[in-house]
């Protein structure tokens, strides 16, 4: 059952209170609130373990929480989460946020700063 809970789950990103990326969970509306972080999308989360520039939202917000969970590198502002510790978790990541809606302005910001971001995650 956690599985398929999981499989579902779509995640809402608040960045300095201008953006929400929303998914498009086949038409149907968020379910129960799993879990909500904030995180600093520092400059190290602008970068891959191989050291190459990330140029997309998805993979720099993907990066942050390998960084928090995996390697220990964590901004001062960054909380701890519990869904992103799973790799397999962190995989599922992009393709969820890939389904959302963004301002381009939004997505640029990220790319190009650091801002600080809440995410909240649905079942």
């Amino acid at each position: 059952m956690e599985a398929i809970m999981y499989r579902f789950a779509s995640l809402f990103i608040f960045a300095l209170a201008l953006f929400t990326i929303s998914p498009n969970v086949s038409g149907a509306e968020a379910g129960e609130l799993l879990e909500v972080y904030r995180a600093r999308l520092g400059t190290d989360d602008h970068f891959n373990s191989r050291g190459q520039r990330l140029d997309n939202a998805a993979a720099i917000i993907r990066q942050d929480r390998a960084n928090f969970h995996r390697f220990g590198i964590r901004d001062d502002e960054d909380q701890g989460d519990s869904y992103f510790a799973s790799k397999a978790n962190r995989a599922r990541l992009e393709r969820m946020l890939r389904r959302g809606r963004a301002t381009r302005s939004v997505l640029r910001q990220i790319v190009n700063g650091t801002p600080m971001i809440r995410v909240r995650i649905y079942s």
